[in-house]
């Protein structure tokens, strides 16, 4: 089996660049991501290349002399795939096409294509079809523009120029039809949205890989596909839920990452309009991941952009099970005790204890913490369906007994 995994898996190369607003460690990590994101693809990452800049060179995203030791390298060890950790831009990917004989990916390129692989639904494949169209078209475009310098005119419409404009049309044409598509959609799940009543409406919503499937599993005794890859889940699931005879609707939302692709937020509408519906978020974090505070940052940056950020939010701080911290050995006196010396209850006691919203830690795995978690969930819920059906209240004696 594992030989099999072996000859199908590309072999392929990361690129990264350490600049002013990205630092060695930050580089580092984001290039961990990238290869957690080619594993997903189906690659296999066996080179790092990065290099110290300023800003990414403007021609070929690295300098020329590290392109050419990339280069080197593939042709020496037979290697398919170079994924760079950022959006190139249509010049610079041509540049660095004409130096490396392979296939040149950029982030957005290998997020789009784990997309495609998981789309399962008709809705989510539209929406990853446009994502990939917005993508291609302007890459597309730009490939062919020594050609548009030819002048019309008899003798002179060469089968190249013919090729372009036919080749942007299709692309044009296609997103057009995917736009009137998806309206389709986003009318038929607006009407799904409303035909569920006046139920309040829970939404997980965090970065990908959190635990959100998993949690959705534990909470609504559901089957939904949980797997540790990231974006398992892309099309969202509702499921109605019942905590103490109070009954509201869960849903699971596809995972948030750093650098998520505009084209992927503005096509993925729908989608997040399930986050936007929502009465209360569940936002989930990996508390064993180092980096977790970062991926807090970036999924309330996409709660911003799509208006959520001021919406009843519960922090549920996942895996407590998987969390471990460095010791400090009592006789050392010079070592200083630093974040990942913070055993759980010391972070309870940090900024998380001031949250405005509230915190809770759990593990959906072993079922930890589960009872307190549910009964925080009972609460949000409860005050949310007092304040839109007040003349009811007094059913809630029985909810609680």
């Amino acid at each position: 089996m594992t030989e099999t995994q072996e000859v199908i898996s590309e072999k392929v190369v990361l690129i990264g660049v350490i600049t002013q607003l990205q630092d060695e460690s930050q580089s580092q990590e984001y290039l961990d991501e990238l290869e957690f994101l080619t594993l997903t693809a189906g690659g296999v990452a066996v080179k790092r290349f990065t290099q110290k800049l300023a800003t990414p060179h403007p021609k070929t995203f690295i300098g020329t002399g590290k392109l050419e030791e990339v280069r080197a390298y593939i042709e020496a060890h037979t290697i398919g795939t170079a994924i760079f950790d950022d959006e190139l831009s249509p010049a610079q990917l041509r540049n660095i096409e004409k130096v490396l004989d392979c296939k040149i990916l950029d982030r957005t390129n290998l997020i789009l294509d784990i997309f495609a692989q998981r789309a399962q639904t008709s809705s989510a494949k539209t929406q990853v079809e446009l994502a990939q169209c917005q993508y291609l078209l302007p890459r597309l475009t730009r490939l062919w523009t020594h050609l548009d310098k030819q002048k019309g005119g008899i003798g002179m419409r060469g089968p190249g120029e013919t090729e372009i404009e036919t080749d942007r049309r299709i692309i044009r044409d296609k997103i057009s039809l995917l736009k009137k598509k998806l309206l389709t959609i986003d009318k038929q799940m607006a009407v799904q949205r409303k035909n569920r009543g006046k139920m309040v409406r829970v939404a997980l919503v965090g970065y990908t890989n959190v635990g959100k499937s998993t949690l959705m599993n534990v909470i609504s005794k559901s089957a939904v596909f949980a797997e540790n890859k990231l974006f398992a889940t892309l099309d969202t699931t509702v499921r109605k839920v019942v905590i103490k005879n109070l009954p509201f609707l869960m849903t699971d939302t596809v995972g948030f990452i750093r650098k998520l692709p505009t084209q992927l937020v503005e096509s993925f509408k729908s989608t997040l309009d399930e986050v936007r519906e929502a009465d209360l978020l569940l936002h989930v974090v990996d508390i064993s991941h180092p980096n977790f505070e970062d991926h807090i940052a970036s999924v309330n940056t996409i709660l911003d952009e799509i208006k959520s950020a001021d919406k009843p939010t519960l922090m549920v701080f996942n895996k407590i099970d998987a969390y471990a911290h460095q010791t400090i050995d009592q006789d050392d006196l010079v070592t200083e005790k630093t974040k990942e010396h913070y055993t759980l209850e010391d972070w309870e006691k940090t900024w998380m204890n001031d949250l405005e919203h509230t915190a809770i830690f759990i593990s959906a795995l072993n079922k930890g913490n589960l009872e307190e978690f549910k009964e925080k969930v009972y609460d949000g819920v409860k005050k949310i369906h007092i304040e839109r059906f007040p003349y009811n209240h007094f059913l809630y004696d029985e909810y609680t007994e």
